[in-house]
């Protein structure tokens, strides 16, 4: 019966796109209403089969887990963020001199430098 269920619903989904393309000399709006409206009837539909079910389940439980999670505070946001500032300059600096030295190496070894 599921399978029978899922047809319904891809069948739905592609009678909403064909005649969203078969009313092209309507409005917009109302092509993309009516899309909507079959788009939520054929979600309906596929709700009812057993993977639907699962899938509504799974990001039920999704929400669940994301309401359990603990939200760092502004405070600690801005202290990372500038922990993070500092750490991101002071390792460009620290490449920046890194090149300066190899291409001051560079510079020796093939008789270029002073």
């Amino acid at each position: 019966m599921d399978k029978i269920k899922w047809l319904i619903a891809v069948l739905l989904i592609a009678a909403g796109i064909v005649g969203f393309y078969h009313y092209a000399d309507q409005g917009l709006l109302y092509r993309v209403l009516g899309l909507l409206v079959v788009i939520g009837f054929a979600i309906a539909i596929a709700l009812t089969t057993q993977s639907g079910r699962a899938t509504l389940d799974f990001g039920r439980s999704a929400v669940l887990e994301v309401r359990k999670s603990v939200w760092p505070t502004r405070r600690e946001t801005t202290q990372t963020t500038l922990i993070v500032m500092v750490m991101v300059l002071l390792v460009g600096i620290m490449l920046w001199l890194f090149d300066m030295f190899l291409k001051w190496a560079m510079q020796l070894l093939i008789g270029q430098g002073g």
